[in-house]
């Protein structure tokens, strides 16, 4: 990318809503009930001929109403039709995602194409979560009820992986996972025995150890987590961690300052009170500044309050004053910039320059999810294999 993120942020937003062209009008999402969480281990995929049309839209431009090359989202040759739900982006060059069948993917050329790095034998697993340190360690985790949820762990780019964690409590069901730094990480469970359940390691994911649910908050009858973009649990800086929740009578964000021991919740404003409703991402920027969106991931529902903000680490959420407009799984903090942010669902993606007051589309392509990096790259993945990178303003094909 030969310009900075802030930089076509700011072209984004001065180009208007993306028109028709490079990213088409979203698919049908096949996935059934509580498919952003349990369900989904069954969700259908849409056809490999479906997912294998976005190559060929990896170089097209889209065109705002004078005619100018507008920024946006550039689909990358992924050659499959996996659904990504989960994303690391590393730097410009490198990314890594995780997804349905089994399928690791790795780039190391900023997306102008993909190794097919998927574990040997994990056809049947659901990868929704993957966090990455380079170009050559990654940690994904699968979802599932009982041994469905594992975590598969690479030191070599994918060339070999070895699991390290196989969930054996007929109870639990793991949805997201994160890393406060290449060794200390942590995994959530849905409740078991009306507690979220929390996975540590201090090893980089070699080993990994369940951790004492004295200090979390019981959580709400109905209440669980939604693996639907890697982002129910997020954190920032060495110990802050938040982990988002929905289904319950309200959808609140459990926020520990201890990596993990204690938690404490909090109500937040977008709402829940369904096991398709509640808060499905999380971003912080730093320990207090920090944007959760959701909703209700059925198409015939409305989502009228989809995203909420906070400034003081979780304690209270404000409303956003504009939201987006529809349900938002996937959200993600622009780099060097204390008030942009993208957010992502199956049909657009927003953005935000005011830290998340107000929202507006930028484009309609269906993603799950997104990421950003420090050199200034943003990636969005989701159904139909599409992954996609950020595109400058500037005319040509070119992804560099």
């Amino acid at each position: 990318m030969s310009v900075g993120l802030t930089g076509a942020a700011l072209a984004l937003t001065l180009a208007g809503p993306a028109q028709a062209g490079e990213t088409p009008t979203a698919a049908t999402v096949t996935d059934t009930t509580r498919t952003e969480g349990r369900a989904g281990v069954g969700g259908a995929d849409v056809t490999a001929a479906e997912g294998r049309a976005g190559a060929a839209d990896a170089t097209a431009d889209r065109q705002d109403g004078a005619g100018a090359t507008a920024p946006g989202w550039r689909l990358t040759p992924t050659g499959t039709d996996a659904r990504f739900r989960g994303l690391a982006a590393v730097d410009r060059a490198t990314a890594w995602a995780a997804g349905s069948k089994g399928t690791v993917l790795r780039t190391t050329d900023g997306g102008r194409s993909w190794r097919n790095v998927s574990p040997p034998g994990a056809g049947e697993l659901e990868f929704r979560d993957v966090e990455a340190f380079d170009a050559r360690r990654a940690v994904v985790l699968a979802i599932g009820e009982g041994e469905a949820s594992r975590v598969l762990r690479t030191e070599d780019g994918g060339t070999t992986w070895t699991e390290s964690f196989r969930n054996t409590d007929p109870r639990a069901f793991y949805d997201c996972m994160t890393f406060f730094d290449p060794r200390h990480g942590l995994a959530m469970s849905d409740p078991v025995d009306g507690k979220y359940r929390i996975l540590s390691t201090r090893d980089g994911g070699r080993s990994w150890q369940v951790l004492p649910s004295a200090g979390m908050p019981d959580a709400l009858p109905g209440e669980a987590g939604f693996a639907a973009s890697g982002q129910c649990l997020v954190s920032a800086g060495p110990r802050d961690v938040w982990l988002a929740t929905g289904g319950g009578a309200t959808g609140r964000v459990l926020h520990s300052a201890d990596r993990g021991m204690t938690w404490r919740a909090t109500a937040t404003t977008i709402p829940a009170g369904d096991p398709a409703r509640g808060v499905f991402g999380l971003a912080f920027r730093d320990r207090a500044h920090g944007i959760a969106v959701g909703g209700d991931y059925r198409k015939d529902q409305p989502s009228p309050q989809a995203a909420a903000v906070t400034g003081d680490g979780g304690r209270g959420w404000r409303a956003s004053v504009t939201p987006p407009p529809a349900y938002r799984s996937g959200v993600a903090w622009l780099p060097h910039s204390r008030a942009a942010a993208l957010a992502v669902g199956p049909t657009g993606t927003d953005l935000t320059t005011d830290g998340g007051r107000t929202w507006r589309t930028v484009d309609t392509g269906s993603y799950d999810t997104v990421d950003c990096t420090r050199d200034g790259a943003c990636w969005a993945s989701g159904e139909q294999g599409r992954i996609a990178r950020l595109a400058p303003n500037r005319p040509g094909g070119a992804l560099g």
